[in-house]
């Protein structure tokens, strides 16, 4: 297993037991964090600048579901020691990623799959609703990513309001999703998509828009209120 050792600035990470070793989840900033099982270490979305991933293992594997700034972010990309690195990612992504990782690229359209040993990872859709030409996520463009860790069903939401995709989600044991208006869903729609998917664990990320951040309590007021069997983890991803 690989270590990740503690660093000030950022949240404590979880362990969770899976099938085959624990897995460790590692909250970074904003809708960025960490996922460690085995002999993986997989980064989703990097951003903040490479000093937030100090004392982490360099990736095996980088996810980035969009290409806004907060997703893909090139400057803690080129930060980064991503040699050894596969990078999934919508077509989107691709094109802006090509001229300098063009030999790492695995490209999935919504639907696509991405096996890598005992890494399985599937890219599903996330998008505004309601769908038109002015949408700042329009359908197709990004990817969500659901894994299977383990015998851990995965589900990373990135930029999504309550779609119907989501709502129809089976086999969830962790999630992280979004939250913050303008830009995805507020807490009533998320609370209402969890109720509908049910994952046993539920991280609420990517949570701070403007002019304020989400309430994230609130949330986990809506969701335990209907089901209490859902556990709503509340972490700081916007640790100074």
């Amino acid at each position: 297993m690989i270590a990740c050792t503690t660093y000030a600035q950022r949240p404590k990470a979880d362990i969770i037991k899976t099938n085959d070793g624990d897995l460790i989840i590692q909250p970074i900033t904003h809708g960025t964090l960490v996922l460690q099982w085995k002999n993986k270490t997989i980064y989703v979305d990097p951003y903040g600048g490479a000093e937030k991933f100090k004392g982490i293992a360099p990736p095996d594997v980088i996810l980035i579901t969009d290409i806004h700034g907060d997703h893909l972010n090139m400057a803690t990309l080129e930060g980064l020691d991503t040699k050894k690195a596969a990078f999934v990612v919508p077509s989107a992504v691709a094109k802006k990623l090509k001229s300098k990782y063009e030999k790492q690229l695995y490209v999935l359209k919504n639907g696509g799959m991405h096996m890598q040993e005992d890494l399985f990872v599937s890219a599903v859709p996330m998008y505004n609703l309601p769908e038109d030409s002015n949408s700042r996520h329009p359908k197709g463009r990004g990817n969500g990513y659901f894994l299977n860790l383990g015998g851990k069903g995965i589900y990373i939401s990135g930029d999504t309001e309550d779609i119907k995709e989501m709502r129809k989600l089976v086999g969830v044991d962790i999630a992280f999703v979004c939250m913050n208006l303008p830009y995805t869903m507020d807490v009533k729609q998320a609370a209402s998509a969890v109720l509908d998917f049910k994952p046993k664990i539920v991280y609420p990320y990517h949570y701070r828009g403007k002019p304020d951040m989400s309430d994230t309590t609130e949330f986990k007021r809506l969701v335990n209120a209907k089901n209490s069997k859902i556990e709503v983890r509340l972490r700081d991803w916007y640790t100074k």
